[in-house]
């Protein structure tokens, strides 16, 4: 069951649901409309990027008059907002109309998980040359009620500032 925008309002102002800041004409019928922060990352590379090892990044600024980004390239952005819930199960998508654009605002990863609060990185890929603005709303968040007992989220991107890069290589020293 998707939380409905009046749902999604009195669970804001309960604190059961966490969107920071929070802007009431950004609700949709049965969601929120997010923004972009306004940094990104790019992984520096130079053939492939090996998961086993931590890969460098390189942090851009999103100018106030925006910046393009180009096919076959990987930006990492972030919401603008922390956002999340120890109550209820978190899901992002991007606006249909940033898609019409050719921008794909997250990959994978759309499902989070229960006790996650902060700002969720996003995967940007473009298909077409596009030009972002920082703070332009971007995507969406829906809440989905959970069945079952609750355990919360606990992992290593808990809390997020800013976007983030992957921290795959981890699971490779663990296994070690």
């Amino acid at each position: 069951m998707i939380l409905t925008q009046k749902e999604i309002y009195k669970k804001v102002k309960m604190g059961e649901i966490i969107i920071e800041p929070f802007e009431e004409k950004l609700l949709n019928p049965n969601s929120y409309n997010f923004k972009l922060c306004n940094e990104l990352l790019v992984y520096d590379y130079e053939q492939y990027i090996d998961p086993t090892k931590k890969t460098k990044v390189e942090k851009i600024t999103i100018p106030h008059d925006g910046i393009v980004l180009y096919p076959h390239k990987l930006y990492l952005g972030c919401t603008y907002e922390k956002m999340g819930s120890k109550f209820y199960v978190p899901f992002i998508s991007g606006r249909s109309s940033i898609g019409r654009l050719g921008l794909f605002v997250h990959i994978t990863a759309p499902l989070g998980d229960i006790g996650f609060v902060g700002q969720w990185t996003l995967q940007l890929h473009a298909t077409v040359p596009i030009k972002v603005y920082p703070f332009m709303k971007i995507g969406q968040i829906y809440f989905i009620v959970p069945k079952g007992e609750i355990t919360l989220y606990r992992g290593k991107y808990q809390g997020s500032r800013g976007p983030k890069f992957s921290e795959i290589y981890k699971d490779f020293e663990d296994a070690q």
